[in-house]
């Protein structure tokens, strides 16, 4: 089984976001980055089926400035065979990026697609989805175990009630929740082992795939800062306050 999983180059999860002071967006200049984390566990994944003897050759994929380099040898030296970049400095929306992902998926031909069921930045849970409406292929999302039987995936999902189990038949789409996996921390001789695998690096533009954007931002605000808690020192005092806010409330 060959696999290719898509990886994305975020703000890294530890940094306090901040919104640029012309409000067009997240600031990412001199900021830290990082691989996407669900993007993480995708990765995990694919290592972990390929240890088992499930699969034999990880393709790994992302879509983004030259910087991205760096996410994909992250993946590398977790134990992906091969990297691809498709540079652009462009910001691409997510139905390009399906359609990106689709041309590589047409050139590779693997029997699983795995990735993030979304990413940190902008939270849109859409190219998971998208890339199998394009492909026609079946899907799985927000996987937090994947099991293997010759052709089929049982894969469990993370859903509003629970958990639930759905077979889907190779090829097929999973995007992967935070329960998935561990994500392994890779050892220094593996990130030197990274950089000496195959990493190729392809314009956006040589796929001739329109990627115009198609929505406009207006503008990017920060949440309100939160209203600081009160200390009380006795229980009268809280239900003096309490009566207070009910009385402020049944006024307006």
């Amino acid at each position: 089984m060959k696999i290719l999983v898509a990886v994305k180059r975020v703000v890294d999860h530890a940094v306090r976001i901040r919104v640029r002071p012309d409000g067009t967006g997240v600031e990412t200049a001199n900021v830290r980055m990082s691989i996407n984390p669900f993007d993480k566990h995708a990765v995990e994944a694919a290592v972990q089926l390929a240890e088992a003897g499930h699969a034999t050759e990880i393709v790994v994929v992302s879509i983004g400035p030259k910087q991205s380099t760096d996410v994909i040898l992250t993946a590398l030296a977790m134990g992906a065979h091969r990297g691809i970049l498709i540079e652009t400095d462009a910001a691409v929306e997510t139905l390009g990026i399906a359609k990106l992902l689709r041309a590589v998926v047409t050139e590779e031909q693997p029997d699983l697609v795995l990735l993030g069921k979304q990413a940190v930045d902008d939270d849109c849970n859409h190219v998971g989805q998208m890339l199998a409406g394009l492909l026609d292929w079946p899907q799985a999302t927000f996987a937090s175990a994947i099991t293997v039987s010759g052709r089929e995936l049982t894969v469990t999902r993370e859903v509003e009630f629970g958990r639930t189990e759905v077979a889907v038949t190779l090829p097929a789409i999973v995007t992967a929740d935070l329960r998935l996996n561990t994500p392994r921390n890779a050892a220094l001789p593996m990130v030197m082992k990274a950089r000496q695998k195959p990493l190729a690096t392809r314009p956006a533009a040589a796929f001739g795939i329109d990627l115009t954007p198609r929505l406009t931002i207006e503008k990017v605000a920060p949440p309100p800062e939160r209203v600081p808690g009160k200390t009380l020192a006795t229980p009268v005092e809280l239900a003096e306050a309490i009566a207070s806010e009910i009385s402020q409330m049944e006024a307006i």
